[in-house]
C-alpha cells in the first residue's frame, strides 16, 4: 500500500502502478470444451535422439559407487544427498516432464544494498517454471518453461504447430551419475549449478541490474544448505556480488565493493492437473495470468485472460452440503504466517487484519477459508521457515520507507495463487500518521499529535493489512468504488455506521475527510473497512459454479451474476489505471469531486493554525512541523487533482452485449462547468489560508514557491493538448451540447486574469499565476515536448497529444489573439507600476509567440 500500493514488476501479480495487467474483455464467443486436462509435458517435437558424437557417452555407474553409507541424506519431492562437498539430486523417473515452480528470495540482506523498495530480507528476486526431462547421451536437461501460447488438444495438428513454434529452452544439462537400485530414478550432480550463477535459481536479470550487483564472486560465495520437504525442496546459499554500475555479469564496471546475500530457493511441485480457471471479467478487479490459446476460436487466436485465485475447495464429504448453499470448510484454508521479526504489539492488529476477510468468503460458501497464526518457533516446528515457499507470511522489513505491498506466486497455467509474502515496512506507520493527521485531526483529537496511541495507530495497522491481503487474494484496487455514495451522506453519522465512507477497502479512500467536527463522526467509522463490493469480488472469484467443468461453462452464470449486482453502484469496479475517468481516482471520496474537496479544504484549514501546537514535541526543532505543512499542501493539491480530471474526462463502464447503454461517455457539461468553477475559487483565486507565516518563518519555506507548487500541476493538466484534444473529440461526438474547448479556456479565462477586466491592481501570486497561464497556451502552438515531464502523462504511459496535428492550436492561437487584445486594454488603464510592466510583457510574449521574428 505504498503511494502506490503496487510494484512494477513481471515478477509479481500485485506488484507494486505501472501495472502489467490483461484487460481486455473477453470474447463471447463459446464452444464446447472438456474438462480441464494436465498440461502437455512434453513438446510435439521429441523424437529419439541421435547419439551426440562431440561428446563421449558416460554410462551412468550403480548407485552404491556414486552414493556411498558417508552421504547425507534426505527425503522428499527430491532426494538430497550430500556427500564430499557436492549435493545430489534424485529425480523420480516420475517427476520427470512435471511443472516446478522456482522462488527465490534473499533470505538475509546485504548491508547497504537497499534500492528503493528492493533489496530486504524476504524480497522475492525471481521466479521460473522448470521442468527435468531425460536427454540423449545419458543426461538430464533442465527446461525453463513458457505459458504464453497454448495448444491443450494433442489430436489436432494445431497441437504439433503451436509446439513446433515454441521449443522450450535448455537452461542446463547434467549427466546422469547414477540409476536407482529399482531403476526408476536418476541422481545427478548440482553443486557447480547452484554454487554458480543463473537466473533459474538466483536472481532475475531485471532484478540483480535495479539493485547494480556484477558478477558473482565464487571463492566468496557457498551452499549453505539443501532439505527437501515432500512437495518442495530449498536451497540456502550466501553469494557475494561486485557491486556494479548497474551492469551485470561478467566484466561488469565494480563499483563500491562487494555483497553478500543469503539467497534462498524453493522448488515447488505444481499440481498434475492445473486448477480449474476463471476467465476475467473487466467488471471485477482481479489480478490475471494470460495466454494466447489457439485452440478456442477456430477462426482465429484468442488471449486468456484467467484471474489470480487460491484453490479453494468443499472436502469431498461436504460438496453436496455446499451446492445447497450451507457453509462448508475448505480443504485447505489459507493461512498468513505473522514474521516472528514483528513488534509483539502490533501482531494482534495484523491478524485481526486477515482474518476480517473471512465475512467475505462466506458469501463465496466457506467458512474459516482464511486466517492468521503466529509463526511457529523452531522448538515447536523445526521445517518452518519463512523462506519456505509453502507457507505465505506478512513479513516485517525494518525499513525507512513509508509502504506495504501484497504481491502473490501463482501457477501461470491456471491462476492458482501459491503463497504470498506481504511485505510491512517499518515506516508505514509514519505513512498512517501523516494521512491520519491531515484527513482526521479536526473530527479525531487522538490525531493532533505526533506519536499515536497504541491502540489507534493498530486499529491504522489493521487496515492496512486487510488491504494488502487483499492483493493476495487478487484483487487489484478498485478506484471507482468511492464514487458510489452520495457527498452529503459522508456527514451523515448514522449512515456512515452502516455503510462505510466507501464500498471497497481496495479503494484508495484512506479515511472520511468529508466529515466536519460538528458531524460527530469518529473511531472506526473514519477507517475503511472490507466492505460491500470486496465480499461481492470474492464471491464472484471464489464460489464454485455446480456442474461447470470448465470456464467456457462458467461465463454464462458469472455474467448473469455481474449484471444482477451491476444495478447497485456499490458493486461497480473502477480500474486504477484509467486516465480519463474521473470516478476511478486514487485518494478521493464521493460522487462529486467539487463539493467533496470544498469538505476536505475546510478542513485543512482548520488545521493550519494548529500545526504549530499540534506538531510540537519538547526538546525537538521544527522537522515535524515541515513534514505535516508539506503534508496538508499535497492533501490540497490531491483535492485539486481529484477536480481537475473533470475536465475533458471520459467516463468508461465495461459492460457485456446484454447491457443496456454505451460504454464510453464525456463527463457532462455542468459537472466540468463546475469543476473549472472550483478552480477558479479555489486555486487560481490565491489561497492565502496556507500562508501562515508563523509556518514560513519557521520551515523557510517561499510563499510564492508554496502557491506555484499547488496551481502548476492543475494548468499541466487542463491546459495540456490530451484534455484539449479530448474536448473537441468530445464536441465532435456528442455535437453543441457538449463542453467546447473555447467556451472552457474562456471560463478559465476570465478567473486567471479576472483584474484585466475589472481594472485592480495584480499582486505577486497572480502574476505568476497569469505568466504560467501564457507559457501554457502558448506551448500548444507546435509539437514540441512541452507534457513530456508530466507525471500524470508518464504514470499512464501516454503520449502527449500533438496540437499541431488537430484544432487545439487553432484554438489556442486564437485565444492568444482574443487575450492579447483584452491585456493591451488593461494595460493602458491599470494604475499600479508593477501590473502595467507585468501587462506590458504578458503583451509582448504572446505576440513574439503568435508573429515569430
Amino acid at each position: 500500500m505504498n503511494k502506490h500500493f503496487i510494484r512494477t514488476m513481471a515478477l509479481t501479480s500485485a506488484g507494486t502502478l505501472l501495472l502489467m495487467l490483461t484487460i481486455n474483455p473477453l470474447s463471447a464467443q463459446k464452444r464446447k470444451k472438456t474438462e480441464q486436462q494436465p498440461i502437455a509435458a512434453k513438446d510435439s517435437t521429441v523424437r529419439p535422439p541421435m547419439p551426440a558424437k562431440s561428446s563421449p557417452k558416460t554410462a551412468p555407474k550403480k548407485f552404491g559407487e556414486v552414493i556411498t553409507s558417508a552421504a547425507i541424506a534426505d527425503s522428499g519431492l527430491f532426494n538430497i544427498y550430500k556427500q564430499d562437498d557436492k549435493v545430489f539430486f534424485e529425480i523420480a523417473d516420475s517427476l520427470l516432464g512435471r511443472d516446478i515452480l522456482v522462488v527465490n528470495r534473499i533470505s538475509k540482506s546485504a548491508a547497504g544494498l537497499r534500492s528503493s523498495m528492493m533489496g530486504y530480507s524476504g524480497d522475492e528476486i525471481g521466479e521460473n517454471v522448470i521442468r527435468f526431462e531425460k536427454g540423449p547421451n545419458n543426461r538430464i536437461f533442465l527446461k525453463n518453461i513458457s505459458y504464453t501460447e497454448i495448444s491443450k488438444d494433442s489430436s489436432q495438428p494445431m497441437f504439433n504447430a503451436v509446439m513446433n513454434s515454441n521449443i522450450q529452452p535448455i537452461a542446463a544439462a547434467f549427466d546422469i551419475k547414477a540409476i536407482s537400485d529399482k531403476g526408476n530414478s536418476s541422481v545427478i550432480d548440482l553443486t557447480d549449478y547452484i554454487q554458480g550463477d543463473n537466473e533459474i535459481l538466483f536472481f532475475d536479470t531485471r532484478v540483480k541490474t535495479g539493485l547494480k550487483l556484477g558478477a558473482v564472486q565464487q571463492d566468496k560465495s557457498y551452499i549453505v544448505d539443501v532439505k527437501s520437504y515432500p512437495i518442495n525442496t530449498e536451497i540456502k546459499t550466501v553469494k557475494t556480488y561486485s557491486k556494479s554500475g548497474g551492469q551485470s555479469g561478467p566484466g561488469a564496471p565494480v563499483s563500491g565493493g562487494n555483497a553478500t546475500l543469503e539467497l534462498n530457493s524453493s522448488m515447488i511441485l505444481l499440481p498434475a492437473v492445473p486448477m480449474q480457471s476463471r476467465y476475467f471479467d473487466p467488471r471485477v478487479g482481479f489480478f490475471t495470468t494470460s495466454v494466447t490459446d489457439f485452440d478456442l476460436d477456430p477462426q482465429g487466436v484468442k488471449r486468456l485472460s484467467m484471474v489470480t485465485r487460491w484453490r479453494l475447495e468443499p472436502k469431498p464429504e461436504d460438496l453436496e452440503k455446499y451446492n445447497r448453499g450451507e457453509l462448508v470448510e475448505p480443504v485447505k484454508p489459507i493461512i498468513f504466517y505473522i514474521d516472528p521479526a514483528t513488534p509483539k504489539k502490533w501482531v494482534p492488529y495484523l491478524i485481526q487484519g486477515v482474518n476480517d476477510w473471512q465475512a467475505a468468503f462466506e458469501k463465496a460458501g466457506f467458512k474459516n477459508a482464511i486466517v492468521a497464526k503466529v509463526a511457529p518457533t523452531r522448538e515447536q516446528d523445526s521445517t518452518w521457515s519463512l523462506e519456505d515457499a509453502r507457507f505465505s507470511a506478512i513479513v516485517y522489513k525494518p525499513s525507512d520507507i513509508p509502504n506495504a505491498s501484497g504481491p502473490h506466486i501463482h501457477d501461470p497455467r491456471s491462476g492458482e495463487i501459491m503463497e504470498s509474502h506481504i511485505n510491512w515496512y517499518h515506516n508505514v506507520m509514519r505513512l498512517l500518521r501523516n494521512w491520519y493527521f491531515v484527513q482526521c485531526a479536526p473530527t479525531d483529537p487522538r490525531a493532533r499529535k505526533m506519536q499515536f496511541d497504541d491502540q489507534l495507530m493498530g486499529e491504522l495497522i489493521r487496515f492496512v493489512s486487510s488491504h494488502e491481503v487483499g492483493h493476495t487474494l487478487g484483487l487489484r484496487h478498485n478506484f471507482g468504488s468511492s464514487s458510489a455514495y452520495p457527498v452529503e451522506k459522508l456527514r451523515d453519522k448514522a449512515w456512515v455506521k452502516e455503510n462505510g465512507h466507501a464500498p471497497s477497502i481496495m479503494d484508495y479512500a484512506r479515511f472520511n475527510y468529508i466529515a466536519q467536527p460538528e458531524d460527530g463522526i469518529t473511531g472506526s467509522d473514519l477507517y475503511p473497512r472490507i466492505n460491500f463490493y470486496d465480499k461481492w469480488a470474492i464471491e464472484w472469484g471464489y464460489r464454485l459454479i455446480p456442474g461447470a467443468k470448465n470456464p467456457e461453462e462458467e461465463k454464462a452464470t458469472l455474467n448473469k451474476w455481474t449484471i444482477e449486482k451491476l444495478k447497485d453502484k456499490r458493486y461497480w469496479f473502477g480500474t486504477e489505471i484509467n486516465p480519463d475517468d474521473p470516478r476511478s481516482q486514487n485518494e478521493d471520496l464521493g460522487d462529486n469531486a467539487m463539493k467533496a474537496g470544498v469538505y476536505g479544504i475546510k478542513n485543512l484549514q482548520r488545521i493550519i493554525p494548529n500545526l504549530l501546537t499540534w506538531t510540537k514535541e519538547e526538546n525537538e526543532g521544527y522537522a515535524n512541523l515541515t513534514e505535516l505543512y508539506r503534508e496538508v499542501n499535497t492533501q490540497f493539491g490531491r483535492y485539486l487533482g481529484h477536480v481537475a480530471k473533470n475536465i475533458g474526462g471520459i467516463y468508461e463502464t465495461p459492460k457485456t452485449v446484454e447491457q443496456e447503454g454505451g460504454v464510453y461517455e464525456a463527463v457532462p457539461k455542468n459537472i466540468q462547468q463546475e469543476a473549472v468553477l472550483f478552480l477558479n475559487e479555489q486555486i487560481f483565486t490565491t489561497p492565502k489560508w496556507l500562508l501562515n507565516k508563523d509556518i514560513l518563518s519557521r520551515t523557510g519555506n517561499n510563499a510564492t514557491a508554496i502557491i506555484s507548487a499547488r496551481q502548476t500541476p492543475v494548468l499541466d493538466r487542463i491546459l495540456s493538448a490530451t484534455t484539449l484534444t479530448k474536448l473537441i473529440n468530445n464536441e465532435a461526438n456528442d455535437g453543441p451540447e457538449s463542453y467546447q474547448a473555447s467556451s472552457f479556456l474562456n471560463d478559465v479565462k476570465k478567473g486567471v486574469f479576472s483584474e484585466i477586466y475589472t481594472r485592480k491592481n495584480i499582486d505577486v501570486f497572480r502574476r505568476n499565476l497569469q505568466k504560467s497561464y501564457v507559457q501554457h497556451i502558448i506551448q500548444l502552438l507546435s509539437a514540441g515536448d512541452s507534457q513530456s515531464g508530466n507525471p500524470m502523462m508518464i504514470m499512464y504511459g501516454i503520449q502527449p497529444a500533438d496540437p499541431t496535428k488537430s484544432d487545439v492550436s487553432s484554438i489556442a492561437r486564437a485565444h492568444l489573439v482574443s487575450l492579447r487584445a483584452d491585456i493591451r486594454a488593461a494595460a493602458a488603464a491599470v494604475q499600479d507600476p508593477l501590473s502595467r510592466y507585468h501587462l506590458t510583457d504578458l503583451t509582448e510574449r504572446i505576440s513574439q509567440a503568435l508573429e515569430p521574428k
